[in-house]
C-alpha cells in the first residue's frame, strides 16, 4: 500500500533546506516535496499554488512553519477533502496586531533601502532559542536561506503576511488528524499560541520541542522528524 505523500511549507525567509533533515528521513518511504512560499503575494494565492502542484496528489498529508503554516490553513480551507493529515509547526491562528504591522512594514522599507542583510541579524534572535543565537552551523544556514529568499522574495512574503486572515474561527472545523508542533523557547510564535491552536481543534495533539526555538526543524531535527513519524503514521 503506498504511503501518503507528504507536502512542507517553509516559513518567511525560509527555503527547503529548512525541512531538508525531516525531508531525507521521511521521504525513505514516501514521497515529499518542498513548495515555495516566495512567489505570490497572497495566502489564497500560495494555498492555491500548492493544490494546483502536478506533485500534489489528490489526497495528501501537509506541514507548514510560521507562514507556511498560514498557508497550510488556507490550504485547508480550499480543500478540506484534499488534506488527509495536518501538521502546523512554530505557527499562530491570529492575524498580526497593529504593532506587529507597523514592524513588518519597517522591516520592508528598511530590506529595499539596505538588502536582506541587515534583516537577517534582526531576525536571528528571533528565529532561533538563546542557546543557539551564536551557534555558527545554525546562524549560517539562516543567513543562506534568507539570501536565497532575497530581497524582492521577503517583500512578496510580508505582503502575503500582512493580509493573512483570523484562523481561529475555522479551528473547529478542523477533523482530519492534526499535530502542532512549538519548540519549547520559540519566541515568535511561542507555546501559548500552540496550545490555543491545538485546544481548538478536536483531538489535535500538542508537541513541544526541546532545545529549539521557532525554526525546531533545524534546531532539534531528530525530535520533530520523530514527532511527525508518529503523526504520519498509518
Amino acid at each position: 500500500m503506498a504511503r501518503l505523500p507528504l507536502i512542507l511549507l517553509p516559513g518567511l525567509l525560509n527555503t527547503s533546506r529548512l525541512w531538508a533533515d525531516q525531508v531525507k528521513t521521511l521521504g525513505k518511504d514516501r514521497e515529499v516535496a518542498v513548495c515555495r512560499t516566495d512567489h505570490i503575494g497572497s495566502i489564497s494565492g500560495l494555498a492555491e499554488a500548492v493544490l494546483a502542484m502536478t506533485v500534489a496528489p489528490t489526497r495528501f498529508a501537509l506541514a507548514g512553519l510560521s507562514m507556511g503554516g498560514y498557508v497550510a490553513l488556507e490550504v485547508w480551507r480550499q480543500a478540506p477533502e484534499r488534506v488527509a493529515k495536518l501538521a502546523l509547526v512554530d505557527t499562530s491562528a491570529r492575524p498580526d496586531t497593529q504593532e506587529q504591522s507597523i514592524r513588518r512594514r519597517r522591516m520592508m522599507d528598511q530590506a529595499k533601502a539596505e538588502g536582506i542583510a541587515p534583516i537577517v541579524l534582526q531576525q536571528i534572535p528571533g528565529y532561533l532559542a538563546p542557546r543557539h543565537v551564536n551557534d555558527k552551523r545554525l546562524t549560517g544556514i539562516v543567513a543562506e536561506m534568507a539570501h536565497e529568499v532575497g530581497v524582492n522574495g521577503f517583500l512578496t512574503q510580508q505582503q502575503a503576511i500582512l493580509r493573512r486572515p483570523d484562523s481561529r474561527p475555522d479551528l473547529d472545523s478542523i477533523r482530519c488528524p492534526t499535530v502542532v508542533v512549538v519548540g519549547a523557547d520559540d519566541q515568535l510564535t511561542p507555546v501559548a499560541l500552540a496550545e490555543e491552536i491545538a485546544d481548538g481543534i478536536s483531538d489535535a495533539e500538542l508537541v513541544s520541542i526541546p532545545d529549539a526555538g521557532h525554526l525546531s526543524p533545524l534546531e532539534n531535527p531528530e525530535a520533530v522528524t520523530a514527532g511527525l513519524e508518529e503523526w504520519l503514521r498509518d
